[in-house]
């Protein structure tokens, strides 16, 4: 069941009840936790405390501590996580394959391997962040390249993204053998993908991204991405120009997925987790933008609370988490396909 929200005279959104109210729960979800986060550690916050220092009401120590030490990672998280997800959704709906996420196709990767040819020439962490931008960017771009042919085919898009991933991989061995011992530990701590230190130099380039990538995909492309979940010739036929809107749509997902590795590291299969889970809540066809989003910023939110909770006097890298909740979660997926017979 969906309705028709009219914005203006020009602008109308299509939505469905029952996604909308998925992603409001997400969305409260990851603020809730986010609260919870802010008020826990070594000096901890009662909640209406946190919510005190938030309005600017609290002590002069507890707004360096929420607004300084707590509330840059917190928001990190949540933007993270949220263009993680999007970026994940996006992928999945392009190749119409629930394994279609920059982590499998090689866009993380190649945000890898941009960052470690930075550490190994010696760079800032500002550096770093570039290089990993720059580096998704490439791979997405000859990734295209190579799976063009009269058109790019979902099909082939994640058979040339799982082979240069998989050479990429290897490529990011080769550079930490031909770092130094210290800054190996640092792409290795980065690789793992973590959120440890991470202050609104790292929020604010993804945040701006989000306003404007989210809007532009959420608002401008969300009919013709339904559109081409029905088929290239189905979408062409209703008036789709199916290539420049793939193209324009790939980009956006991967300077989303580059943007939030250059921030947190290549946090793993949030982009593969999140758009799935929230098909499954919404019980709707189609992308679930929206709802992907949020379910994507409270995944990784609760994910980094568990990261610094979970072992009492020791942090774990937010990436250890998703990775060993992801990585099950991969092996169901496979079962359940292989059981559906489409793998």
């Amino acid at each position: 069941m969906s309705s028709t929200l009219r914005i203006g005279t020009s602008v109308s959104v299509r939505h469905r009840p029952r996604a909308l109210l998925v992603g409001a729960s997400a969305a409260l979800l990851a603020l809730a936790v986010g609260v919870l986060a802010l008020g826990s550690g070594d000096y901890p916050m009662s909640t209406s405390d946190v919510l005190r220092t938030l309005t600017g009401g609290g002590s002069p120590a507890e707004d360096f501590v929420v607004n300084d030490l707590r509330l840059p990672r917190v928001v990190t998280a949540l933007l993270v996580g949220a263009a993680l997800a999007l970026s994940g959704a996006l992928f999945q709906s392009l190749v119409r394959n629930p394994l279609g996420s920059p982590d499998i196709l090689g866009f993380t990767q190649g945000a890898g391997a941009g960052a470690l040819l930075v550490v190994l020439a010696g760079g800032s962490s500002l550096a770093l962040a570039g290089g990993a931008v720059a580096g998704g960017t490439a791979t997405g771009a000859a990734i295209y390249a190579l799976a063009w042919r009269q058109g790019v085919q979902g099909s082939r898009l994640v058979l040339v993204g799982i082979g240069s991933a998989a050479i990429l991989t290897g490529i990011n061995g080769y550079l930490l053998t031909r770092t130094q011992l210290m800054d190996a530990a640092r792409a290795m701590l980065w690789l793992t993908g973590s959120l440890d230190g991470r202050g609104w130099r790292d929020a604010v380039p993804l945040l701006i991204a989000l306003a404007v990538l989210g809007p532009a995909v959420l608002l401008g492309c969300g009919r013709a991405l339904r559109m081409l979940e029905m088929g290239d010739d189905a979408a062409s036929g209703l008036g789709i120009r199916v290539e420049r809107v793939r193209l324009a749509l790939l980009v956006c997902a991967v300077l989303l997925a580059s943007l939030a590795a250059a921030a947190a590291g290549p946090v793993n299969f949030v982009a593969l987790t999140a758009p799935q889970l929230a098909k499954r809540l919404t019980r709707a066809p189609g992308p679930n933008l929206l709802a992907a989003t949020c379910t994507g910023a409270a995944l990784l939110v609760t994910a980094d609370y568990a990261a610094q909770h979970a072992f009492a006097g020791h942090q774990l890298p937010v990436g250890v988490v998703t990775g060993v909740l992801g990585g099950g979660y991969l092996v169901w997926l496979l079962a359940t396909e292989r059981r559906a017979g489409r793998l």
